[in-house]
């Protein structure tokens, strides 16, 4: 294999090379005194003295990993992150979190805090080089990152760079976590040799075992009620088809429950909807396909003689401590070339099959027809001025001054089937880690992977607040990033109280007037944060001013190139929440 050879002035240097020759473009950086070896190397880059990730300067951990995250969903390339020793990893691991429970690849990097007292370049020289040091610094966040490693001289570099993106883009897929102590950056090698392109590559996906396959199928063809749940199926873009020509041939309901994605076309005549609860009791059999949890047991009863098959690349979740789903079959393998395969076995089946295939079609159009009457009847209540402006208007809103290219962020509850979302890479929803604060990161990080693209990023309010939404709007304007933000603005930790009138339904809280740690009032003015970065910003609290302000902050984006924010007021009542917390 070809080998280059270049001259460096330090490890640092030879670093940065590396992550570039091996397809990294960016580099989200929250700098420390760990520091000086990268920021010389960088510098001489710019110079166009050597090679290295575009760096950007991320004045947030939570918001680096967030956009990492949202580069990644956006164009499927991993970036790098490099935080400060241990206090910038404490910092990240929250939005590490999410990115590994979404199987998301991130480099995650930090400086380590001086090995040496004195001697080495590099050495400690200030008097927090003590208070910072730690004896397993990667520990903070072992539990969440595939693999772990601190360099340990210059002569490693290529080896564990390599062993790091290469871990780190296998399936499933996981950030992984480099500590580079300060010592190491600063060696000078003089020579640095490596090879390009490297002989060291991401291991394939498995292939899907024919016979399970084939079990499979057998289960679906002779089901007469079966059902097909996922929610990060559509990562990969290219299985969008695969189910949708699955579903459609043989007639397979589908339900994206909790979806992180688009699996499914909206529109398409075997989606139904987003909540499994009501066809459980009834189905005979279930693919759980890309699916975490694809039902909540407690609250939702499957038909214990339905037969449940899951399948994707991780299908028994090995890194959840807890996961008790019956399980009859799994078949570990990618969507992508397992359900093209799937079609294929049940095609074999089809004319046995055929008028339980009419049989369910027909039931399928009945209950499409009957859910898109409820949700237009939710929609005109509204905008008669029937009720306050709730979820459902917002998205509604959204979803008629969305064109069909626009991409969707979502950390909110936001109201899916208003939204008509169709195309696969579309729509990014938050995962189930729970690490608030993903979106306005993550839409930052997808706008800078789809720059011709516009970015609507719905949140709500708490989110916007651990979202660091004076950082975000600095990294927006000083990358030319703009993203129209939308707020729901319901003055409270809306999760919060719907889980707590779900267990205590009469209880005490149920009837103050605010119980405690729930609301977040008095709301400040959210809207106004934005405008410190030059941005718009502007409150809604009549649900007839919506559609205006929606338009006046597209126009924000598109025409004058400033993010904006769009703070609206909206209600959540205990009504509501109550039923939220049983479905």
């Amino acid at each position: 294999m070809p080998a280059k050879t270049i001259n460096v002035d330090s490890a640092a240097e030879a670093y940065l090379t590396l992550l570039k020759d091996r397809g990294v473009d960016y580099l989200f950086g929250n700098a420390g005194t760990d520091f000086p070896s990268i920021i010389e190397a960088l510098s001489k880059s710019l110079t166009g003295e050597g090679s290295a990730p575009t760096p950007m300067t991320v004045p947030h951990e939570n918001l680096g990993v967030s956009m990492a995250h949202g580069y990644y969903i956006a164009t499927g390339r991993l970036a790098a992150v490099m935080v400060h020793v241990n206090v910038g990893t404490a910092n990240a691991i929250c939005g590490i979190m999410n990115a590994a429970r979404e199987n998301v690849p991130i480099l995650m990097t930090s400086g380590r805090t001086p090995l040496t007292e004195e001697g080495f370049d590099g050495s400690r020289s200030l008097f927090i080089h003590w208070g910072q040091e730690m004896f397993d610094q990667a520990s903070t966040l072992r539990e969440m990152v595939k693999w772990d490693y601190e360099l340990r001289n210059a002569k490693q570099i290529e080896t564990i760079v390599d062993r790091a993106i290469n871990i780190a883009m296998t399936e499933p897929r996981g950030p992984v976590y480099l500590s580079l102590p300060r010592e190491v950056l600063a060696e000078k090698p003089g020579e640095f040799t490596y090879q390009s392109p490297s002989r060291r590559v991401a291991a394939q996906g498995a292939a899907p075992d024919p016979n399970a396959l084939d079990e499979a199928a057998e289960i679906l063809s002779v089901a007469e009620n079966p059902l097909i749940i996922t929610a990060s199926m559509g990562q990969n873009r290219a299985a969008v088809p695969a189910l949708e020509s699955l579903a459609e041939r043989f007639a397979l309901p589908v339900i994206t429950y909790r979806p992180r994605y688009v699996n499914i076309a909206s529109d398409h005549p075997m989606h139904l909807g987003y909540e499994p609860g009501a066809h459980l009791p009834t189905v005979d059999a279930v693919l759980v396909l890309d699916c975490d949890v694809p039902w909540i047991p407690s609250l939702h009863h499957l038909n214990p003689d339905a037969k449940v098959v899951h399948l994707g690349a991780d299908p028994l979740y090995e890194n959840y401590p807890v996961r008790g789903f019956p399980c009859d079959l799994g078949i570990r393998a990618n969507a992508v070339n397992a359900l093209p395969q799937l079609e294929e076995a049940m095609a074999q089946r089809e004319k046995s099959a055929k008028d339980r295939i009419q049989q369910r079609r027909k039931r399928i159009k009945e209950i499409k027809a009957e859910q898109v009457a409820n949700n237009q009847v939710s929609v005109e209540r509204i905008a008669s001025g029937g009720a306050a402006m709730d979820n459902a208007w917002v998205a509604h809103c959204i979803g008629q001054l969305k064109e069909e290219d626009d991409i969707l962020v979502s950390e909110s509850q936001l109201a899916l089937p208003n939204l008509g979302l169709k195309k696969p890479g579309t729509f990014f929803g938050t995962g189930p880690a729970g690490g608030l604060g993903w979106g306005i990161g993550a839409g930052i990080g997808v706008k800078l992977g789809q720059k011709d693209k516009r970015i609507w990023n719905v949140v709500g309010d708490g989110s916007y607040m651990f979202g660091n939404p004076t950082p975000a709007h600095f990294v927006s304007a000083a990358y030319d990033l703009p993203i129209l933000t939308v707020i729901i603005n319901n003055k409270m930790w809306g999760s919060v109280r719907k889980a707590t009138l779900g267990l205590y339904p009469e209880g005490a809280a149920s009837t103050a007037n605010q119980a405690p740690l729930t609301y977040l009032e008095p709301a400040p003015d959210y809207h106004k944060i934005v405008e410190a970065s030059g941005g718009y910003g502007e409150e809604v609290n009549d649900p007839n001013d919506l559609p205006a302000a929606l338009e006046r902050g597209v126009k924000a984006v598109d025409n004058e190139g400033r993010t904006a924010v769009i703070n609206v007021h909206t209600t959540y009542d205990d009504a509501a929440a109550k039923a939220d917390a049983v479905r």
